[in-house]
Formats: structure tokens, sequence, C-alpha cells
């Protein structure tokens, strides 16, 4: 057991290190560049694009507005609170600054994956919408390219019982046991109830379970944060001239802070943004692929507002609460630097507060990685698998928050790191279709998926 520990450790830090952060990073920004910055031009056609994506206005099995919320709720997690933290934690306030540089580029990334989705997607016999990289490598670049796909399903359904579940729980359990004494058995019994009551509906009731809580939860924890800006409003422009220029320069050592080279501050801010947004991972394409959108193109220009509200928002705010308290030189790191920034403005209630958050956050990540393991799942195995895997899946949910989990954390961080590979190259090789798609929209204002041309 000591032997693959070890030898997942290495593997993880060679999976997460620098190789990949340029690779996803690197592809962001000639996807950026090719689509000739298309996806900043289109932001507020993707805003607008929220609200009207709340009805349905083609075939598929969620609205468009339910697809971005499943989307986010993969995403808006534990990394959003403690990500950052460990993020500053290492690299120093510059590490926010490179956040928002993988976030940024990370739209094109994520604008490039979601279209392919929509565009190679396809429906099974039982009237599933299956879309995603496993789907747009085989029908984009051919069977010979199977195996590419078959890789990248493989690892999101490790990464899904992993990431996307087990340690979800398990850090929700030792939140509510830290901040409120519950013991995990009943956390336990209270996260399966509520999990399998959502899965027994399928993919609808997940859209809408999304579609409720994750605005709710997100504006919640927004306005947390901006009442924490306020009382130290005189720090807010200082704390921003800060981040820019500690992005650049070392940032020496300080109070409880060690001290932190460029690099650190290059290498955490980006790991952190990425395992935050996902840009690049392949995961959010899937829930999108379900949408029943018109046109493959407003829902990828809606779809790639994941990473800005993930990354440029969310996370924004949690460094900001941390930087402007000043308590990023306590020498905390993860979830109690967060919660100890809160609790210096609300004494008493702001790590509680903070643990709420954590949970509704951490729980809808359980919910969309579950859109994510069953297409994949599909994929592998057909309609037949989609039961049981449901039922393992809600299985797994009480077991997270009741064993240890340093062998599965480390397998599901190298599964969520190897997905990028085969999706990043995916991407690469069909990206002139992505050009080409995105040249055909400015001239026609819509684009029609691989089957409707057929």
């Amino acid at each position: 057991m000591e032997i693959l520990i070890s030898f997942l450790n290495s593997l993880s830090g060679f999976v997460w290190g620098p190789a990949m952060l340029v690779l996803l990073v690197g592809t962001g920004l000639y996807l950026t560049v090719g689509l000739k910055f298309f996806t900043f031009t289109q932001m507020p056609k993707g805003f607008i694009g929220i609200w009207k994506g709340r009805t349905s206005s083609g075939a598929g099995e969620i609205s468009s507005f339910n697809a971005l919320m499943t989307a986010l709720a993969g995403t808006i997690g534990t990394g959003n609170i403690a990500g950052v933290a460990t993020a500053i934690f290492y690299g120093g306030p510059g590490a926010l600054f490179w956040m928002w540089v993988t976030a940024l580029v990370g739209m094109a990334t994520k604008f490039s994956e979601i279209l392919l989705a929509m565009y190679y997607r396809k429906r099974t016999p039982s009237g599933y919408f299956v879309g995603g990289a496993m789907y747009f490598i085989e029908r984009g670049l051919g069977k010979k390219w199977r195996f590419l796909s078959v890789l990248f399903a493989t690892f999101c359904i490790l990464a899904c019982f992993g990431t996307g579940n087990m340690v979800q729980t398990n850090s929700i359990a030792e939140s509510l046991n830290a901040s409120f004494g519950v013991p995990n058995w009943i956390t336990a019994i209270l996260l399966f109830a509520l999990a399998g009551f959502v899965f027994i509906g399928g993919i609808q009731r997940i859209g809408i379970v999304a579609g409720k809580i994750v605005p709710i939860m997100a504006l919640i924890y927004i306005l947390l944060c901006l009442y924490v800006l306020f009382s130290f409003s005189d720090r807010i422009i200082d704390v921003f001239v800060y981040v820019v220029q500690d992005a650049f320069t070392p940032t020496a050592a300080k109070g409880g802070f060690a001290g932190a080279t460029v690099m650190m501050a290059i290498r955490y801010g980006m790991s952190r943004g990425v395992f935050s947004n996902e840009a690049g991972l392949g995961t959010a394409p899937i829930a999108h692929a379900t949408a029943t959108a018109d046109c493959s193109m407003k829902q990828a220009i809606l779809g790639m507002l994941d990473t800005f509200i993930d990354t440029i928002i969310v996370c924004s705010m949690t460094g900001f609460t941390i930087l402007v308290t000043e308590m990023w030189t306590s020498g905390l790191n993860g979830v109690a630097l967060s919660a100890s920034a809160f609790k210096m403005v609300m004494p008493g209630i702001g790590d509680k507060l903070v643990a709420i958050c954590l949970l509704f956050f951490a729980f809808t990540t359980i919910l969309g990685w579950c859109v994510y393991g069953e297409r994949c799942a599909i994929y592998l195995f057909g309609e037949k698998i989609l039961r049981p895997f449901r039922f393992f899946y809600t299985l797994a949910v009480p077991l997270g928050a009741l064993i240890k989990l340093d062998l599965v954390w480390l397998i599901a961080d190298c599964s969520n790191a190897l997905m990028a590979i085969p999706n990043l190259i995916g991407i690469l090789l069909l990206s002139p279709l992505v050009f080409k798609l995105v040249t055909e929209y400015k001239q026609t204002g819509k684009i029609r998926t691989l089957d409707e041309e057929k």
C-alpha cells in the first residue's frame, strides 16, 4: 500500500506540474488568439443568454440555464473557499492574479470544448442527450482515436467518485463537526437521503435543484464577502495594486507567511485556478450537451461564463476577503484561513457561515459530478448502466463522510488531471473546426449540430 501511495504522490506531482499547467494555459492562449478574442467580445451576449436560457428553445433534457447551473454546481465548490486560501498561503497575494489569467484564457478553452460537445452530441435510443470529449474525439477524429475517448471516460468516472463525491462529503462532514459538533454519521445519513432523493429524479431533477441552489448559494456567499470588503473598504484599491505587483515580484516573509517566489505565485495561482474552474478538464461540456439549446454557439457562449463566474467573481471574493483582513499572514491555511477572515469581521458566526456555504458548495458539486460520471458510464457501457451507476454513486456519498480518503483522494486527483490530456488533444486537433464554426456563426447567426447537417 505504501508503494502505491508513493507512486500516486509522484504521479500527482507530475500530472499537476509545470508541463500540465503550460499545456492548459497554453491551449487557452492559443484558442483566445485563434478565435480573435471572440470570447471577450461575446461576454455581454452570454450574460443576456443566462436570463433567456431559463426557457427551453430546442431539443435536449434540461434548459440552457439549468445546464449552466449544473456545470457551475460542479465547479463552484471547496476550491473556491479552501483552494483560493491555499494558493495565497503558498504563493502569496500574487497567486490571485495568476488565477485571473487562467480564467481569462480558460474561457476560450471552455467555449471550444462546449461548442464541440454540442456540435458532436448525439441522442441515445432512450432519448438521453450525450456529449463531451468522449464523443467529439471519436466522432470528430475517427475510430482510430477512440482509445483517447475511453481514457477520458474512465478517468472521469474515477474522478467523479473521488473528487466529485467522497472528497466533497468528507469536507462537509469535517466542517459540520468542527463548527457545529455534528457527528459524522449523522451527516452521512442526511447527505445519503438528500442525494438519493435528487438522483432518483435523474438529470431533470439534478438540473432543477442546481438551478435553484447554485444562484442562491453564490449570491449569499458574495454578499458575505462584500460585507467584509465594505468593512475594510479603504484597503481594497491597495490590495488590488498589491496583487498585481506581487504577481511579478517575490513576496517577503511576513508574520506567519513564509514568503514566496514569483514562480510559486504562478504555480499555485494557476493550479488552484484550473482546479477550481476546470477549464480544459472536459467536465462542464458533458452537462451543457444536455441543454435544450436551439444553437450550439449560443450554448457555448453561455457556458464559457462558467469560468468567469467561478474564478473572476467567486474566487476573487474569497481572495480579497483574506487579503483585506490581512489574515493571509496568520500562518493558517485552507478552510481555516478563509473562515478566520470572516470570523474577524463577524465574531462568533463568521466561521459557521463559511461552514454553511461550504456545505452547499460541496453538495451541489456532488450533483454536478453525478451527471459527468453517468454520461461517461453510458459511453463505455451503454444505457443499461445508468441505474446501477446512480445506485453506487449514491452509496459512495455516506461512505465519504465516514472513512479516511487518503488513497481515494490521490487516485481522484491523478484522474482529474489525466482527464485533461485526451480532452486537450481533441480540442487542439479539432480547433480548425472551432474557428470555422465561429466564422460561420458570424456570417449566418446560427450553426447546426453534426446530426442536423446530415
